[in-house]
């Protein structure tokens, strides 16, 4: 058994968004993101090939996907982006962190 504590060395604001991986096998990724007011470079949408479940634990965001509406997520909030589902991340609370938990997964069509 390995314990550990999701927040207390989460970092200071830098200028790139913190990825941690807490936990990875062939099949499953879990991962901390940190942004802090960050977005996805313009014009850049994810396409992954794989299933990605993301909660918000910390903080606010807006989602974006080139043919729906975007998706504001707030503390408590989580969204299942399924694999090869255009998106990007538009915003981010510029003013404070915005602590994700995402699980990549195989997808699970």
């Amino acid at each position: 058994m390995i314990p550990g504590n999701f927040f207390p060395d989460t970092p200071q604001p830098t200028s790139e968004e913190l990825f941690t991986t807490l936990f990875r096998t062939p099949h499953v990724h879990i991962e901390r993101i940190v942004s802090h007011g960050h977005t996805s470079p313009e014009g850049f949408w994810y396409d992954q090939p794989w299933d990605e479940w993301v909660l918000v634990l910390q903080g606010q965001a807006r989602l974006a996907y080139p043919e729906q509406a975007d998706t504001l997520l707030k503390t408590g909030d989580y969204v299942l982006i399924s694999a090869h589902t255009p998106h990007r991340v538009a915003w981010t609370a510029p003013g404070e962190d915005t602590v994700w938990l995402a699980v990549h997964s195989e997808p699970s069509d």
